[in-house]
């Protein structure tokens, strides 16, 4: 099974950190995020973009996915089963089923179809100038990303998870791109 080594200590330290740089940030009521140029540019009818579900004070890609679905997108939704298990997108539409799975993710019913999404809207606890994103820690976003080579991977976070530099390993995934409620970031090297 392809799973990532257990975190490292500085990176667990940085998720603490952030996670209550974004709590607070959250119970300060930011702005949305709104989709920038580069998202706008690249949807059509024919394209599934992957969104999620904010959990806890994690940036919330609504505005995206209400973009996506104006210029006629497929959503599709991911679920997981366990920390090891790989990200599967199901496709989703208003008045789908919602339920609770693995640490307290609201994903859709596992018999939703899965989709292969062409567009990802990644959530993140950090992120760098270089697109370079902090997750979780369970790698389910790197391992998905690894997956879908073709696939537009666009971070949404708070502009307050933004660090100097994160610490990278080889399995991570970097992001064509990340949105926050200020400004959007683009990944200007090549991976």
């Amino acid at each position: 099974m392809n799973t990532a080594p257990p975190p490292s200590p500085d990176k667990r330290a940085l998720r603490a950190r952030l996670r209550a740089l974004r709590d607070a940030f959250v119970a300060g009521g930011p702005s949305p995020i709104r989709p920038p140029a580069a998202l706008l540019d690249r949807l059509r009818p024919d394209l599934i973009v992957a969104s999620y579900l904010p959990l806890g004070s994690e940036a919330d890609p609504e505005m995206l996915a209400q973009a996506a679905l104006a210029a006629g997108c497929t959503l599709a939704l991911p679920r997981t089963t366990t920390r090891a298990a790989q990200i599967a997108f199901h496709r989703f539409a208003a008045g789908d089923p919602i339920e609770t799975g693995p640490f307290g993710l609201r994903q859709p019913a596992p018999d939703a179809p899965i989709v292969k999404p062409d567009i990802v809207l990644v959530p993140l606890v950090a992120f760098d100038g270089a697109c370079n994103r902090l997750g979780q820690g369970a790698g389910h976003y790197d391992r998905a990303l690894a997956a879908l080579p073709g696939a537009w991977p666009l971070g949404v976070a708070w502009s307050v998870q933004q660090v100097p530099l994160l610490p990278v390993d080889p399995w991570d995934r970097p992001l064509a791109g990340i949105v926050t409620e200020l400004d959007f970031i683009e990944r200007t090297d090549p991976q």
